[in-house]
């Protein structure tokens, strides 16, 4: 039997991975490649470069706080800024479908003009392209970035036991927001997408702590597929506390009602911070004065227990082994 790919080989979780891991790497794999960062990192010249690419395929375009234009342009931005780099430049490409009413286009290119002017950045170049009805789906945006390393080491190898692991802000607004607009569903207390650039609150944070060890944006897959990256194959385990998760009400009543785990909800504008225990007090609180870091949590350590695992210390007493999805909870949310 020919297998097939599927929606859940591009979620996030296992499947996906695999399919980098056993196809992409396989065959393409190289020095900076094989990292597997958020942005790829080489030097140019005397300088280090971070260069990243994303696509953007959310369905509805536009949801409660945010539309794909400006998501576009936020996660391209967040992708450099993890890797301790201040984007400057980034390309806008766009695949659109024969018969795409051109107001919307145009109220995303004025998004997209907003959001770069917000996240201090340039679009420089791009493309479009225009498919037969029905070749895609209304419209389809690819940006990719570059930006200019300003804090090095960020890296998975420097994480130690003992360093606590933070979280910008509570978790599964962004997917929430798109599936309650997608279905047309209201919850009794409304949720906005997160989606926002976080440039300027890794600067604050990079800037009032040497020991940060190590940063990821949790979108696809959520905090949980996020902790699994770092976590898969390292020495060390990840534990996080189910009592300090910063969840929102509106969250957790839908995924309640929906079967939802929100650990694995796709954020667009938190941040996980690793950081050396005697600088978790100077990262939570440079954070904190930031609008988009305002309830940021410390949520865990780096444990020596379940090596290569996540587990969950639940607020009954117990522990949960954390597994990285296989397929995805949401599919089209970024």
């Amino acid at each position: 039997m020919v297998e097939k790919i599927t929606l859940s080989h591009g979620s996030g979780g296992r499947l996906m991975h695999e399919l980098v891991d056993n196809l992409i790497l396989k065959e393409l794999g190289n020095s900076v490649l094989r990292e597997k960062k958020d942005s790829a990192i080489f030097k140019i010249g005397n300088r280090k470069t971070a260069f990243t690419t994303d696509s953007y395929v959310v369905n509805p375009l536009f949801f409660p706080g945010g539309d794909i234009g400006s998501m576009a342009v936020y996660g391209t931005v967040n992708d450099l800024s993890v890797c301790g780099a201040r984007p400057l430049f980034i390309s806008l490409s766009l695949i659109i479908e024969e018969g795409f009413d051109r107001a919307l286009l145009e109220k995303i290119i004025k998004s997209v003009k907003l959001a770069s002017k917000k996240a201090g950045v340039y679009v420089v170049t791009g493309d479009t392209k225009v498919v037969e009805k029905g070749s895609c789906d209304k419209i389809f945006i690819n940006t990719s970035g570059i930006g200019e390393i300003y804090y090095d080491g960020l890296s998975v190898e420097n994480i130690r036991q003992g360093d606590r692991i933070i979280i910008s802000g509570p978790i599964g607004d962004h997917a929430i927001s798109v599936l309650s607009k997608r279905e047309g569903i209201e919850f009794k207390t409304k949720v906005k997408t997160d989606s926002a650039p976080l440039n300027d609150l890794i600067y604050r944070a990079l800037k009032a702590s040497k020991k940060v060890r190590f940063m990821r944006d949790p979108t696809r897959g959520g905090l949980a597929t996020t902790l699994n990256e770092i976590a898969r194959g390292a020495p060390f385990g990840i534990s996080i506390d189910e009592g300090e998760l910063p969840i929102r009400d509106g969250v957790r009543e839908a995924s309640e009602l929906l079967g939802f785990d929100p650990l694995y909800l796709a954020c667009e504008g938190r941040v996980v911070v690793i950081v050396a225990k005697e600088d978790e007090a100077r990262a939570l609180n440079a954070m904190r004065r930031h609008k988009d870091g305002k309830d940021a949590k410390a949520i865990g350590e780096i444990s020596a227990d379940y090596r290569g695992r996540v587990y969950l210390n639940t607020s009954a007493g117990g522990k949960r082994i954390v597994e990285m999805l296989s397929g995805e909870q949401l599919p089209r949310i970024c």
